[in-house]
């Protein structure tokens, strides 16, 4: 599977497999200039910019009027008001599988502070699963994938231990909000472990800058 990580971080996501399916469009628009002509699908999973660029979105939508937008419904109304006409866009239900021909997509849903989800992706002789911006992937399976881009922001020892140095100064510690909308390393690997075949590979996303 070809994959290109364009970007992967608070300042900004979007990955794009096999040349044709964007994942988050979180980037400014030149950033997917070597890529935006080929790209047939764009999978968004929520509305946070650094997943979800406007500016980009629009300039997709007026530059590529043939291309599809697939998200779940807790984003069809942004994507119109972006400029991406309703036609455009595939509606997908969680867990149930959306058949493009060539591959088909099935979104999980994830924990966060807004609506958000991840995405299996199946071509005829591989598979991958994406997910960031979570703070668990209990109830979600994904066995002996070929590729997995899963969220390991930060080392939980490592951020407990920030999180005491900063109340013992009085200081704020907005380490709490990731604790609870983002996913550790700790358990990321637990998922892993758990999913990974013999001939499987990972991707840590959207670690701590």
């Amino acid at each position: 599977m070809i994959y290109n990580i364009v970007s992967s971080g608070s300042k900004g996501n979007a990955v794009v497999i096999d040349k044709t399916i964007l994942i988050d469009c979180g980037v400014p628009f030149k950033a997917l200039l070597q890529y935006y002509r080929d790209i047939q699908l764009v999978l968004l999973t929520h509305i946070h910019s650094d997943h979800f660029n406007k500016a980009t979105i629009k300039k997709l939508a007026f530059e590529r009027p043939t291309l599809r937008f697939g998200c779940c419904e807790w984003l069809v109304g942004d994507l119109i008001k972006c400029g991406v006409k309703y036609h455009q866009i595939d509606v997908f239900t969680p867990e149930i599988v959306f058949d493009y021909g060539l591959f088909k997509i099935k979104p999980s849903l994830l924990l966060h502070n807004v609506s958000n989800c991840g995405y299996h992706v199946f071509f005829m002789n591989c598979s991958m699963f994406y997910a960031t911006d979570t703070n668990t992937l209990n109830g979600i399976e994904a066995p002996n994938y070929d590729l997995y881009m899963v969220e390991a922001n930060y080392s939980e020892p490592e951020i407990l231990e920030r999180i005491k140095e900063k109340e013992s100064q009085g200081l704020h510690c907005y380490e709490y909000d990731v604790l609870k909308n983002h996913l550790s390393l700790e358990k990321c690997n637990d998922w892993l472990y758990r999913n990974l075949g013999n001939k499987s590979e990972y991707i840590y996303m959207h670690q701590h800058e």
